[in-house]
């Protein structure tokens, strides 16, 4: 079993700043090495999409967060961090952290996700 848990959401200004953490538990995962974190977002009433995501030690941003955003991961720790600089209202929605499929039919793991939600 997996499990992804988020923190770090909350309200801030715009301009200001935040950082999210995920860590990953689980028996899962001392089996099968995480290569790959990312995270999303979901805003109200709009799709899930990909904000950032690692893989051995290269990132890959949207385009919306590229200069503003940073994703690193501790893979001795199982975890994943998203700093946030220069927030903007466009950017509040609720952020989950991912694992993509450790094995070829093996499932994706997703957080239960927190909400970053940026005031003008």
């Amino acid at each position: 079993q997996g499990e992804l848990v988020e923190s770090g959401g909350g309200l801030v200004e715009a301009g200001g700043s935040l950082t999210l953490s995920c860590v990953a538990s689980g028996s899962i995962f001392s089996i099968f090495s995480i290569n790959n974190m990312g995270w999303y977002r979901q805003a109200p009433g709009q799709q899930r999409d990909v904000v950032a995501a690692i893989s051995g030690g290269s990132a890959v941003y949207a385009d919306s967060v590229k200069g503003r955003f940073t994703i690193s991961m501790d893979h001795a720790k199982n975890t994943v961090a998203l700093q946030m600089n220069s927030l903007k209202p466009e950017d509040t929605a609720v952020y989950y952290c991912n694992v993509p499929r450790l094995w070829a039919s093996g499932p994706e793991y997703w957080g239960q996700g927190t909400l970053v939600n940026v005031t003008s």
